[in-house]
């Protein structure tokens, strides 16, 4: 079985019209010339960003929670860290991509 970074890279790039590349060190999903998705490790963690705007208030609540794993300072953008070992749930990271790449339509 996959990773959970692969499976979030692999679901970003099964959407229509993107296209997969790299920004710095992480991998960048673009639908047209918009963003929609970062991943990549850093410091031992994973990390993946999202463009949300409707879970913008369920990801804060989550930053409030536990500031180490989700950041959602200055909208639209959020970053996640997680571990394979602590990854972040299923159901979150599905529905925020699925978010994210509507946003860049």
């Amino acid at each position: 079985m996959t990773d959970i970074l692969d499976a979030m890279k692999l679901r970003a790039s099964e959407y229509p019209e993107v296209a997969e590349g790299t920004a710095c060190t992480q991998s960048s999903f673009k639908r047209g010339k918009k963003s929609f998705f970062f991943a990549g490790e850093q410091g031992g963690r994973y990390k993946a960003m999202f463009k949300l705007k409707d879970s913008i208030p369920e990801a804060q609540a989550l930053a409030a929670n536990a500031p180490e794993d989700f950041q959602a300072g200055k909208p639209p953008w959020v970053t996640v860290r997680f571990s394979a070992d602590a990854p972040i749930a299923d159901d979150i990271w599905q529905r925020w991509m699925d978010e994210s790449y509507e946003l860049s339509g």
